[in-house]
């Protein structure tokens, strides 16, 4: 109950909220004889008065307190800001982790560096000697060109070392190197065999066309560099070799080509696309069908993996049409061994590229570098590729897509020899994904198990 008590002093009372004493209740005090003056408020002794009432009666709340202008100011538009601009710095720090990554695109002047590039390396092919078909009349032997395709240093390159093995001037004519590393990345040169092998690169992001793009100029800047170039085996920095250097050549060069009827899925496999007892369909291409070619293209392209049509519509439901109908779109791995024929028809291609450069919707779902190659290949020319891949990677136990990592501990002689089984007719010549620590045990048994065929 709200009562008004009269101080001794009449010009002053109190409203109390309940029966108590004043002491212990909710107390406002105002004037009864006269209003106060605002002057008088100003002056000590009745400022005093007002606050400590006679009877040490204390007020917890006063209609003449500074309280409500402290409210007012912390309730006014400035103070909002002023919070803003505290934040600021913590959205721009943890922005980055929370918000998805800004998809890398393709600027016009780097496309037409590319175009520039392009056209020089298919115009150099009329008037060159040196393609495939023609070597038969050269004395020169045809050579293998090894594209490192990176965004951090080459850190198995004493491996690489050893693989090619500069010491021997005859097996120095039989390759060349060439490595794209990301400028963003501060990729440094481990001298040696891969001095002065840097090409001009572009910023490269994965899942993205940049990674289509970095491939393309790789292939070309080795189709002009070399005419003897005639094969062209993409690698990325985690790959190793899973043979000698004339183990491999002998493979490309000597072997005669094959593309199996089916294979048996024993090896492991992205979880995703076809499970691992699940024979490969036949191929459509049969080894006695006449006009077969004198060498394979070795890359993976698969049409009957589960996430297909997701992928497909990544960029929008109709979008790859009319140029890529859905029964000719394909899947593969982005690491392969190319002819020089294929080298030529990949950066001489315009029609599918304007398809696969375009952004995703959905990037969860979008690959570009997995789907761009075997799409134009086997479009373009289905007898000319294996349809399966010679690098080993191993999908089982990856991590947001990415592929098995090995460890060092994992390194052995017996791990060498496993991940050298192939369901193909020939062995697999690289493995993929290694750790960067895996260099030391890997050296250890670099002469005796991987070198020695």
């Amino acid at each position: 109950m709200i009562q008004t008590v009269k101080s001794k002093n009449d010009n002053v009372e109190y409203l109390s909220t309940n029966k108590a004493s004043p002491t212990h209740s909710q107390i406002y005090y105002k004037s009864v004889s006269s209003p106060i003056h605002s002057s008088s408020l100003l002056h000590p002794n009745h400022h005093h008065h007002l606050l400590n009432p006679p009877g040490n009666i204390l007020s917890t709340s006063s209609p003449y307190s500074d309280s409500d202008s402290v409210s007012d100011m912390f309730n006014a538009p400035f103070v909002l800001l002023f919070a803003l601009l505290l934040t600021l710095p913590l959205i721009i720090l943890f922005a980055p982790h929370i918000l998805p990554p800004k998809r890398l695109t393709i600027s016009i002047s780097d496309e037409s560096d590319d175009l520039a590039l392009f056209r020089r390396a298919v115009s150099s092919t009329r008037h060159r000697p040196g393609s495939v078909q023609r070597l038969g009349s050269t004395n020169a032997k045809p050579k293998i060109a090894f594209l490192f395709l990176t965004n951090t240093d080459l850190h198995f390159a004493p491996i690489w070392q050893l693989f090619f093995n500069p010491a021997k001037s005859s097996r120095r004519k039989l390759y060349n190197i060439y490595v794209h590393a990301d400028p963003d990345s501060d990729v440094k040169s481990p001298g040696g065999v891969f001095e002065n092998r840097f090409i001009p690169a572009k910023k490269t992001q994965r899942s993205s066309p940049t990674l289509i793009s970095a491939a393309r100029r790789l292939l070309a800047t080795a189709v002009l560099d070399d005419p003897l170039n005639s094969y062209f085996a993409l690698v990325s920095q985690n790959c190793i070799p899973l043979h000698s250097f004339s183990y491999v050549y002998n493979t490309l060069f000597q072997s005669q080509p094959s593309k199996p009827s089916r294979l048996s899925f024993t090896e492991p496999r992205r979880p995703s696309r076809l499970s691992l007892t699940e024979p490969r369909r036949p191929s459509r291409h049969s080894d006695t069908k006449p006009n077969r070619p004198s060498r394979l293209s070795y890359i993976e392209v698969l049409s009957e993996e589960p996430q297909l049509w997701d992928r497909y519509i990544a960029r929008g439901k109709n979008v790859m049409l009319p140029e890529i109908p859905f029964d000719k779109f394909r899947i593969g791995s982005q690491f392969y061994i190319l002819t020089r024929t294929h080298a030529l028809t990949v950066i001489n291609d315009r029609k599918l590229w304007k398809k696969f450069r375009l952004p995703c919707l959905n990037v969860d779902s979008c690959y570009p570098e997995e789907h761009y190659f075997p799409t134009l290949l086997s479009m373009e020319d289905p007898k000319g590729v294996s349809e399966y891949t010679l690098t080993n990677v191993n999908w089982t136990g990856s991590v947001d897509g990415h592929p098995y990592m090995y460890s060092p501990a994992e390194v052995s002689p017996e791990l060498i020899r496993r991940l050298r089984v192939s369901n193909s007719s020939f062995s697999y010549l690289f493995g993929r994904k290694f750790s960067p620590e895996c260099v030391v045990p890997l050296m250890k048994i670099a002469e005796k198990v991987i070198f020695r065929d």
